[in-house]
């Protein structure tokens, strides 16, 4: 089944939802800084410094753990860069003798420039994408992207090494491009090039048929690989307010429909609701977590959702242990 998608809209644009109050960074002033690797650093610094004494554990399918230090332990295994973000004494612990490699795969076609706010849902992802990017690489651990419409755009294998970030935040920051998506194309280059074990994480909005994308993350679960989707929506996309008779246009078709809101509206929402169920189903039988970000959400909400699923998930994962089929936990809107 088709997702309908809602891609741009004049003259009436629905009203955005306020973020989360709290400590948080507000989406909208986030987006306003230039630099994606400052807003990285910016939402992993309020992130850390969030965590006070709680244990903190990494993203590594060989579960890097942190825990803060105690007198007597180890003083070769303190993480000195942590402690210059967040004058706390961590200990990095590990569990296999290498880190992870994780696969950021970033949806950068045009249905990705759609937008209600001031800003749009391609960055929204690219930042997010950045968030664990610099996230992962704070732990050491091997990042590599791929960024994708109907072709993959931009390869970096995932390392670590002195610069790879940098020139990983410069490929994010390239412009949309593309007239559709293909899922496929990004899923089978991780498969076909990484052999080790690891984490792949898929930012897009997933308007596709659900059933594209069993076969290949599928292909990628018999792997060993983790996979994460972070499914990016528009608050206009999943509330539906727009109130004003106005032109819908197709970002990548450029189709044109003058809709009514109030006649459409109950369709839209049944369909947009069957959608996720596919998507949900398809998650489930393969042991996938899933969650739905809206764009208004505050970026540090993506981190600490990560790290609470993979606590569920135990060790599960890394002592080879059949996967558990509770994915698709979805993530709060």
């Amino acid at each position: 089944m088709n997702q309908p998608a809602v891609t741009s809209v004049r003259p009436g644009q629905a009203p955005s939802r306020g973020a989360r109050s709290g400590s948080f960074i507000d989406p909208a002033a986030l987006m306003r800084i230039r630099n994606l690797e400052l807003r990285a650093k910016l939402v992993v610094d309020g992130f850390l410094s969030g965590l006070h004494k709680s244990p903190m554990r990494g993203f590594s399918v060989e579960f890097t753990e942190y825990r803060q230090y105690s007198p007597g332990d180890d003083l070769r295994y303190l993480d000195w860069r942590l402690f210059a973000r967040s004058d706390r004494y961590y200990l990095k612990q590990f569990e296999d003798e290498t880190n992870l490699r994780c696969y950021l795969l970033v949806d950068l076609s045009r249905s990705m420039g759609f937008t209600t706010l001031a800003y749009d849902k391609a960055e929204y992802a690219r930042t997010a994408a950045a968030t664990l990017a610099y996230f992962l690489s704070l732990q050491r651990d091997a990042v590599g992207l791929v960024t994708f419409d109907e072709a993959i755009r931009e390869y970096m294998p995932a390392r670590f090494r002195p610069g790879h970030l940098h020139r990983l935040m410069l490929l994010l920051e390239r412009s949309l491009a593309g007239t559709g998506t293909d899922l496929h194309a990004p899923l089978e280059q991780v498969a076909r090039t990484s052999r080790k074990r690891g984490l792949v994480i898929l930012l897009s909005d997933l308007l596709a048929p659900a059933d594209t994308l069993e076969s290949k993350l599928g292909l990628l679960r018999s792997q060993g690989h983790e996979v994460v989707v972070l499914r990016i929506l528009d608050p206009g996309e999943v509330d539906f307010t727009f109130s004003q008779e106005s032109l819908f246009v197709d970002l990548e078709s450029g189709r044109e429909l003058y809709v009514d809101p109030q006649t459409v509206r109950r369709e839209y929402q049944e369909r947009f609701a069957a959608h996720a169920r596919e998507l949900e189903t398809v998650f489930n039988d393969l042991g996938i977590d899933s969650y739905d970000l809206v764009t208004n959400r505050p970026l540090e909400n993506v981190l600490f959702d990560l790290l609470n699923a993979r606590l569920r998930r135990g060790r599960q994962v890394a002592r080879g242990r059949s996967p558990s089929r509770r994915g698709g936990g979805r993530g709060a809107t």
